[in-house]
């Protein structure tokens, strides 16, 4: 592939870019939002400076890959010489179904479609396209350009030579790609989600504080990051969409959202990217600081 298109230029839409870009490939980056695009360019380069820090990258390297990337604030004008586009936008259905009807329209026949979606499901969002069968996901983790591990998720038409083709860059990029079927939460969040829906409950209903909670986790579980943290780390909306598409999909009350991650949510309170959710974060401390809802 020549050519790879990505849509949304937040979080692990740059991370994306930066990956392809770090690997050889071509990338538009493509963002609604102008200042969103210099923002993740800004992001890429001081990640890519990091890994020079660490002798992972070498300065004729970065400077490579970020001549790589070019930014698009038009859907159209970016992915019309693409051979894969790689959606990465905001976990929201309704936008992702619009998302894959205009790619359907723009693209090349021939070109496929990912989604990093983290849970919605990638039937429906292949049933709105014309080329079911080149449409796959491809679920990155955060932080991408550190996290190992690629889920490939196969829609109910997507075939072989798609899913090969996707297994083959996944490795290319020194990834480790899973191969999963198309139900909600896929494998990772399947688990992740209830195990931090429950963590939440544990909180609310006043077994434990915050930082105890985390601790037992880590320290008794072996786990790098305690599961409130890790939930501001994903974003608590995002933890809520993903245990609702959960919920609706399997029509188990298991997967209900505790109303404290509600509350949470319609407060504002999303994690790190606000600045509060269980923990406070402030730019440049990486003190962890547990916010004042949650003290005794």
């Amino acid at each position: 592939m020549k050519n790879i298109s990505i849509i949304g230029s937040g979080t692990m839409g740059n991370g994306i870019a930066h990956v392809m870009a770090q690997y050889g490939h071509r990338v538009s980056l493509i963002d609604i939002n102008p200042d969103a695009l210099e923002r993740a360019l800004q992001t890429i380069q001081r990640n890519m400076e990091r890994q020079i820090a660490k002798g992972l990258l070498t300065e004729a390297q970065q400077k490579a890959a970020m001549e790589r990337i070019q930014p698009f604030s038009y859907l159209a004008e970016g992915v019309k010489t693409a051979d894969l586009v790689v959606e990465a936008a905001t976990e929201n259905e309704g936008l992702k179904l619009q998302l894959f009807r205009d790619l359907d329209t723009h693209c090349p026949s021939a070109a496929v479609f990912a989604s990093n979606t983290s849970s919605i499901s990638i039937t429906q969002l292949a049933a709105v396209t014309s080329r079911p069968e080149k449409v796959i996901g491809m679920h990155f983790m955060n932080p991408v350009p550190v996290m190992p591990l690629v889920e490939v998720i196969k829609g109910y038409h997507t075939d072989g030579p798609t899913t090969d083709m996707i297994l083959q860059l996944a490795k290319q990029l020194d990834k480790t790609p899973v191969v999963v079927n198309d139900y909600p939460g896929f494998v990772a969040n399947r688990i992740l989600m209830p195990m931090i829906n429950e963590a939440i409950y544990t909180l609310y209903e006043g077994v434990a504080g915050v930082e105890e909670i985390d601790q037992v986790m880590k320290l008794g579980m072996g786990h790098p990051m305690g599961p409130l943290q890790l939930a501001d780390f994903i974003g608590l909306d995002v933890c809520l969409a993903i245990l609702r598409v959960m919920q609706e999909g399997f029509g188990q009350p298991k997967y209900a959202p505790c109303p404290l991650l509600v509350n949470m949510v319609a407060a504002g309170c999303l994690g790190v990217k606000t600045g509060e959710g269980f923990y406070l974060y402030t730019k440049g401390s990486k003190e962890l600081v547990v916010s004042s809802k949650f003290r005794s």
